[in-house]
């Protein structure tokens, strides 16, 4: 095991957390409890710029966006035996959004930070990646967005490089999602065209609010 500062080649343990991290990370021991903390805390606007912090930078900075938010549930839940598997949903406005994704009982859930309530976490419910990926089609279309594609990858394809308590901007997270495989995901132009049309006349009338008239309501991870 490295000391703090350097890269990790196993997995850490209560040594390699500071104090204030480790008691944060022995209370969220669900994924329940990692979502609903997350949910809670400032969504990260990057109002000075662009951040990609680790977990550790988003303990102290105390706000959080979809990246971070799925890199520090990977964090938290890797303390718990879960796998630090990032799902990216690949939008045809290239503003992609990343869970962290679990399996309990051979079936999948997510947890997931956005700006939007629709795009949050999923009970761990789905039979499949793809099936988790439909769950979030809906939500997903607003003025721009439709999902097109989808990967899902390891953390530890990262090798040595330090994603759980880099100061650094961790440019190469991102770097390493655009560039692994997607699978397509075919969908119909007249469903979309369907709830596109639905989400102006909602944002018409509500232009503050995060639409959350889905059906799919019963699945989410709250």
């Amino acid at each position: 095991m490295f000391c703090e500062g350097k890269l990790f080649l196993l997995t850490p343990n209560s040594i390699d957390f500071t104090p204030k991290e480790w008691k944060l990370v022995q209370s969220l021991d669900r994924p329940a409890k990692v979502q609903r903390y997350l949910s809670l805390m400032p969504y990260n606007w990057e109002k000075h710029g662009g951040t990609m912090r680790s977990f550790r930078e988003m303990v102290k900075h105390n706000e959080v966006h979809c990246l971070e938010a799925a890199v520090s549930a990977a964090v938290v839940l890797e303390q718990h035996g879960y796998p630090p598997l990032l799902l990216d949903l690949e939008s045809q406005d290239l503003l992609d959004h990343v869970l962290f994704v679990f399996q309990e009982k051979g079936r999948w859930g997510s947890i997931a930070r956005s700006r939007d309530i629709g795009l949050h976490g999923r009970k761990p419910v789905f039979r499949s990646i793809r099936d988790l990926v439909w769950s979030y089609f809906d939500p997903y279309v607003d003025f721009t967005g439709r999902i097109k594609g989808y990967g899902v990858t390891s953390l530890y394809n990262l090798g040595n490089y330090d994603w759980r308590f880099s100061p650094r901007k961790m440019t190469k997270i991102e770097d390493h999602l655009r560039a692994m495989p997607h699978k397509r995901l075919q969908s119909s132009d007249k469903r979309y065209e369907k709830l596109l049309d639905r989400y102006h006349k909602y944002k018409k009338r509500y232009p503050d609010r995060s639409p959350s008239y889905y059906s799919s309501r019963s699945q989410w991870l709250i």
